[in-house]
């Protein structure tokens, strides 16, 4: 190890040069890097969903209605213009309105009163709008500069125009804050000036080229890309401060400068490299969800710590010897106070601390996995954003819809009108759009016009389209959603069922049976990483155990506070807790080890709090402050909320390593002596 770091910190201005020609690239390549916005996107090929979708899309050249329009104090001559307007827009691939079921020419009076108020109420038109997915941001702001900001546009494809424009400048806002409260840390952390600038400098430049290899993806969500750059400067952060501090300390030992470094870097290796491994796999293991963000989300964040790593051992060596003259120029005194006052209150309750951990373990995590969820993407914006009000306003009228559509293969009309029939009398559907029920069982296709027919018939498949009184998700929506399948299958051997319904319920399938499996691989794969870079068998059970309590008490409060959360959030956010802060824990114990070879247990339980606590509350507070800033800061609801679960957690973790590690070291530190190699550990007197 040290011949290789000899190498690496040979040629300093060599190394810089080249990392910064490849941040440049990488910044050059970062625009290229297309960002998905549409959670059923990431639904695994295989779900039933999905394959409807891909038929569809094969069959038919309009697919499922992702809008719903509605323009209020309208004539039916009006009504029409404004279908013809919307229609012409490009990216509308189709349009449905009451003209499309029946013939608006005749008396409404004399036509179905359910039929007509599903399209035409109060003098408000309501049209079913299907919009391409690569064209939805640009056709979402030509139809609203259409209809005017008195009326509105809601459905799937309006949440995804409204979560790209808002979500892009809103991060924007989360990007700036982070790097003005990271700077702050850092002034309030160091010893120089200019200490904090080579920090920003090494991990500014780990961001950029982990931002610019995502175009090795292609395209990216829009969760990672909302969270992965401050991720990683919060987790990654103190890597870098913690090699400076061991480069200082062995500038004390020796003159030789390079020497210095290359000891301060042997010796941190270890538990920089234990800690970043545990932070990889905890986002590794976001790989192993069969829902898509999961892989998606975790690729980018965990190389993004492999990029940090690399940086603090490769780039930051060579940065700090550069300018550590500069530095030697520009120290100042220490801003933060000795932790000395705080360590000897923590050690005189620290056994109570504990017994109270325990008691709430079992409660917390019970708690945590009682919780009531939201698994699409319909709760995504509150009443106060624009989306939010517009939906709204197109319930108050039309109340809650949704629209399915039902693919089954051509040619026998007498089992197709059974089934419509039968689907008919489901109480949430409100009306079924399709070539029996328009033309009839008898009426030959060459009698009907062909833009009609094509929306009702391809070559493979006859279809159905669904009119529903439903929420887009809930337990009657899934309860109703089984029951249109289970209809289906009993008339057809093979059929597809697609809506927005029915991917939120397979989202839900997908979802729930990723969440015990993600978590106890990425515990397992934690543990095992602690197990060899600690040599211990019982730390590993402390440590682990530690940070999850902390994570159920995180994911009891919607519980405790009767709030409904988002599935996904609540999956992710467990992977994150674990992977980020179970470093805290390390850190201590590390610490602990170490002091327990020349001090007895309680006072190496107070010279590791007095020691410790500054670097973890610098790199805690980042990720405290980073997480919030996403809660409060974004619109988007499932972003809004992996923030406060973010930021809430490490204040969980935080609280936990603080407070109860060092009564769980203290009480357990004769089982930790005996099962951990070569912990050589002074007797008590």
């Amino acid at each position: 190890m040290k011949k290789f770091y000899s190498i690496i910190t040979a040629k300093p201005k060599l190394v810089v040069m080249i990392f910064l020609l490849f941040s440049v690239l990488c910044g050059i390549m970062m625009p290229f890097v297309g960002v998905n916005y549409d959670i059923a996107d990431y639904l695994p090929s295989e779900s039933p969903s999905t394959v409807a979708i891909d038929v569809m899309s094969g069959e038919y050249t309009g697919g499922i209605p992702n809008a719903r329009v509605m323009v209020k104090d309208l004539t039916l001559p009006q009504a029409l213009d404004y279908k013809e307007k919307i229609a012409a827009v490009e990216g509308v691939t189709d349009i449905t309105w009451l003209d499309d079921s029946c013939d608006i020419y005749q008396p409404l009076e004399t036509l179905d009163r359910t039929l007509v108020d599903d399209y035409f109420k109060d003098g408000a038109a309501l049209y079913s709008v299907t919009i391409a997915e690569e064209n939805v941001t640009e056709a979402v702001g030509e139809i609203r500069e259409i209809i005017g900001e008195d009326n509105a546009i809601t459905g799937t494809a309006a949440s995804t125009a409204a979560a790209t424009k808002n979500t892009l400048e809103e991060v924007s806002v989360i990007a700036v804050c982070t790097v003005i409260f990271v700077i702050f840390i850092l002034i309030m952390t160091t010893n120089s000036w200019v200490e904090p600038l080579v920090i920003m400098l090494g991990f500014g430049a780990a961001i950029v080229i982990n931002m610019g290899t995502n175009l090795l993806f292609g395209t990216i969500s829009f969760v990672s890309n909302a969270a992965a750059p401050t991720l990683q400067i919060a987790v990654s952060l103190d890597y870098s401060v913690f090699l400076i501090h061991r480069f200082e300390q062995c500038r004390k030992e020796t003159s030789d400068v390079h020497e210095a470094m290359i000891e301060a870097l042997c010796k941190s290796t270890p538990s920089i490299l234990a800690s970043g491994l545990t932070t990889v796999i905890g986002f590794a293991a976001l790989c192993l969800m069969r829902f898509r963000i999961g892989p998606d989300m975790g690729l980018v964040l965990a190389k993004g710590v492999a990029i940090s790593l690399i940086s603090v051992f490769v780039l930051m060596p060579n940065l700090v010897l550069l300018t550590y003259r500069l530095m030697d120029k520009t120290v100042h005194r220490p801003f933060v106070p000795k932790f000395d006052g705080f360590a000897r209150m923590v050690t005189k309750v620290m056994i109570p601390l504990a017994v109270i951990f325990a008691v709430i373990m079992i409660p917390s995590y019970l708690a945590s996995n009682a919780n009531s969820y939201y698994y699409g993407a319909s709760y995504i914006f509150g009443k106060g954003t624009e989306y939010g009000r517009d939906t709204e306003a197109v319930e108050a009228v039309y109340g809650k819809s949704d629209t399915y559509v039902l693919m089954v293969p051509k040619g026998d009309n007498v089992t197709m009108k059974k089934l419509s029939d039968k689907i008919q009398v489901l109480p949430q559907v409100s009306s079924v759009l399709s070539y029996v029920d328009t033309v009839g069982v008898e009426i030959p296709e060459q009698y009907l016009d062909e833009e009609t027919l094509s929306k009702l018939v391809s070559e493979n498949y006859s279809r159905l389209v669904l009119n529903l009184d439903t929420e887009y998700e809930g337990a009657d929506t899934f309860a109703l959603v089984e029951e249109i399948r289970s209809t289906a299958a009993e008339f057809y051997d093979t059929y597809h069922l697609a809506g927005q319904g029915v991917t939120t319920y397979d989202l839900m399938k997908t979802v729930t049976g990723d969440m015990l499996k993600v978590n106890l691989i990425a515990i397992a794969a934690v543990f095992i990483v602690l197990l060899l870079t600690m040599k211990s068998l019982s730390l590993p059970f402390i440590l682990v155990l530690s940070i999850e309590t902390a994570i159920w008490v995180n994911m009891s409060f919607p519980y405790f506070m009767d709030t409904t959360i988002f599935y996904i959030s609540y999956l992710i956010v467990s992977s994150i807790q674990l992977g980020a802060t179970v470093d805290y824990a390390i850190l201590f114990t590390d610490r602990y080890l170490g002091l327990r070879k020349e001090y007895g247990k309680k006072e190496a339980v107070r010279q590791m709090l007095s020691s410790c606590v500054v670097s973890l509350i610098a790199s805690s507070s980042v990720m405290i402050v980073v997480g919030f800033l996403m809660g409060f800061i974004s619109t988007h609801g499932l972003l809004a909320q992996l923030g406060l679960f973010i930021g809430r957690g490490t204040l969980c973790s935080l609280m936990i390593v603080l407070f109860v590690l060092p009564g769980l070291l203290y009480l357990f530190d004769g089982i930790i002596g005996k099962t951990t190699l070569h912990s050589e550990f002074v007797k008590e007197r």
